[in-house]
């Protein structure tokens, strides 16, 4: 039995019509569903789904225009095409206007009715993945999906969700690794902006002859190969978020007519003497300490100053560790998921390795870290050997012995408590000292045994 191409109502007040094209409808696979009155296509469309639906514009009860606001009150979702008879073409377009997705004129042609249909359908199936993939854009990017179980990143997370709100310019300093973009994302998608663009660069990652004409954009013939004009980041985030990473490498002369445009959101593109007005919010990020960049000569002050308003410092991985098993958590469901595997876990010698290890490429280094161990190993949990195994662990800094010994005693803590759900109990019986001296010593490295807990 042959699949159905989709359902569709059809409404005319018009029987023989209405029959014509049921036949003409089903013969081409598809699954009809009529109706001669306004209020019986609108029980319809109360009871079940459609694909499409083709209504006439003059009804006996109602017109088609005003039956198709009622079925978009029910289902938003559904196309319209709208019948309407030689004559009414300026209803017709009205109709467009207020929502059709197209018309025909009768008499039409069926392979046109047909033709339509298909675009109809198509458009909405487009639709519907455009839909689907910016739900799951948004979920991947939502507060509640970053992993943030330390006490630090649940704080500013709590920051972020005010923040995002505001249209106030951003300033987030972190290492490398610690996560940056993303958390420009979840501050772009949790704004009044989030169906407008989010533009990103890199201004470490381009040459500095390049980065204005990427900024800025240009004019035909403003450079040697420059053959048509072409809009640069700023005018393309217009309406949106413009996020600009690593902004403590953007070169010096270009640093001045970016303040420009954070000062009066108008700016000249390459070649141009008429200025073009934008209307963005400005999220940067850098690795740098700027404060010293502008002592040495690398930096303005004055766009330090423009750009530093709500700055969020993004704590590097080591000074977060209850954050790891989360992010392995979720690594590992990544994986298994890309390389069809079905790894359950690590072991405890395994996770251990990875609390102990100082993690100086921070989130990004723990990800490549798992990956590498899912794609090795060929058993359902990941042992120690596959733990770091490229990495050279020699060449950590050397601490004193007092740091040494407190850094490696708060991470044998917080390992006893992540293993044990944040269970003191059970975690001072594994570390062989009695409660009250484990409760200690929680207190001594401020610690929260809650977010230990599933």
């Amino acid at each position: 039995m042959a699949t159905l191409a989709g359902k569709i109502l059809v409404v005319d007040d018009d029987s023989n019509l209405l029959e014509v094209l049921r036949m003409r409808l089903e013969s081409a696979n598809y699954q009809v569903v009529t109706a001669l009155r306004g209020e019986d296509a609108i029980e319809e469309v109360k009871q079940q789904l459609f694909d499409l639906s083709i209504v006439d514009l003059q009804l006996g009860s109602t017109d088609g225009i005003s039956l198709m606001k009622e079925f978009h009150q029910i289902n938003p979702d559904i196309p319209v095409i709208i019948l309407t008879a030689f004559g009414s073409i300026e209803s017709a377009v009205e109709a467009m206007k207020q929502g059709a997705c197209s018309y025909l004129t009768k008499p039409f042609d069926p392979r046109e009715l047909l033709l339509q249909i298909e675009k109809a359908l198509e458009s909405r199936r487009l639709f519907s993945e455009i839909k689907r993939l910016k739900g799951l854009l948004e979920e991947k990017y939502d507060f509640a999906n970053i992993a943030a179980k330390s006490e630090k990143m649940q704080s500013i997370l709590g920051q972020i969700s005010i923040i995002a709100k505001t249209d106030s310019t951003v300033y987030i300093n972190g290492e490398s690794g610690t996560g940056k973009e993303l958390i420009a994302r979840a501050i772009h998608l949790g704004s009044n902006r989030k169906d407008k663009p989010f533009v990103a660069i890199n201004c470490a990652a381009i040459p500095e002859t390049l980065l204005e004409s990427e900024l800025f954009g240009y004019e035909k013939g403003a450079f040697t190969g420059a053959v048509q004009s072409t809009k640069g980041l700023f005018t393309q985030a217009h309406t949106g978020t413009l996020f600009l990473d690593e902004i403590g490498n953007m070169p010096i002369s270009l640093q001045k007519k970016s303040l420009r445009v954070l000062q009066e959101r108008q700016f000249y593109p390459l070649g141009s003497n008429k200025p073009i007005d934008v209307d963005v919010r400005v999220i940067v990020a850098t690795n740098q300490d700027l404060k010293e960049e502008i002592k040495a000569g690398r930096f303005r002050e004055d766009l330090f100053y423009r750009i530093h308003v709500i700055p969020i410092n993004l704590p590097p991985l080591r000074e977060r560790k209850e954050d790891i098993t989360f992010l392995v958590k979720c690594f590992l469901e990544e994986f298994n998921e890309k390389m069809k595997k079905k790894v359950k876990g690590l072991t405890p010698a395994a996770l251990q390795k990875l609390m102990l290890y100082s993690w100086p490429g921070n989130i990004r280094e723990l990800k490549n870290t798992i990956e590498f161990a899912i794609a090795m190993t060929q058993h359902d949990v990941i042992t120690e050997d596959l733990i770091l195994q490229t990495t050279d662990q020699t060449h950590e800094k050397l601490q004193p012995l007092k740091e040494a010994k407190a850094a490696f005693e708060k991470n044998y803590i917080a390992h006893l408590l992540e293993i044990t759900k944040g269970n003191i109990s059970k975690a001072s019986e594994l570390s062989g000292k009695y409660r009250a001296d484990f409760y200690n010593l929680i207190k001594k490295y401020d610690l929260k045994p809650e977010t230990f807990k599933k």
